[in-house]
């Protein structure tokens, strides 16, 4: 679980790289794959646009609620598997449905849905779910 700290910390890091993106000022590392990211998700410029109220608003999926930092959260993630091919084969599951559906932003919010199932399983099990899981959940959707 994360704790109160590091949830503002990384949200920060979202804030930041929103406001330099909006006043025209370079991105660093992490923050070029950040608004790329929000770019694609017209739907939480506003919250970025608040940092001072947004900062440590909770988020609840049991009332239908969906984290946008944890949305955004897993594109970054997903962007990493994709760019370093890890775990291995991600990257042709993902050429794979990229030729099916012809857009990449679905095609990450069909990898999440492997990536959310794989979070929600490791959360419940004292042992680390392998990455096999993960991508035989991905290889399934590949070959739809």
């Amino acid at each position: 679980m994360v704790g109160a700290e590091e949830r503002d910390q990384t949200r920060e890091v979202f804030f930041r790289a929103w406001q330099a993106h909006r006043h025209n000022q370079p991105l660093q590392g992490i923050e070029k794959i950040i608004v790329q990211i929000v770019l694609r998700h017209p739907e939480y410029h506003a919250l970025l646009e608040k940092p001072e109220v947004n900062r440590e608003r909770d988020h609840f999926p049991e009332v239908g609620g969906i984290n946008p930092f944890l949305h955004l959260g897993m594109h970054i993630a997903i962007e990493e598997q994709l760019a370093l091919d890890q775990p291995p084969g991600i990257r042709e599951c993902y050429q794979k449905l990229l030729r099916r559906l012809m857009d990449e932003h679905k095609v990450q919010h069909q990898i999440m849905e492997c990536l959310g199932e794989m979070l929600w399983q490791s959360d419940r099990s004292v042992d680390t779910p392998p990455d096999s899981i993960y991508v035989n959940c991905l290889r399934r959707l590949a070959e739809g």
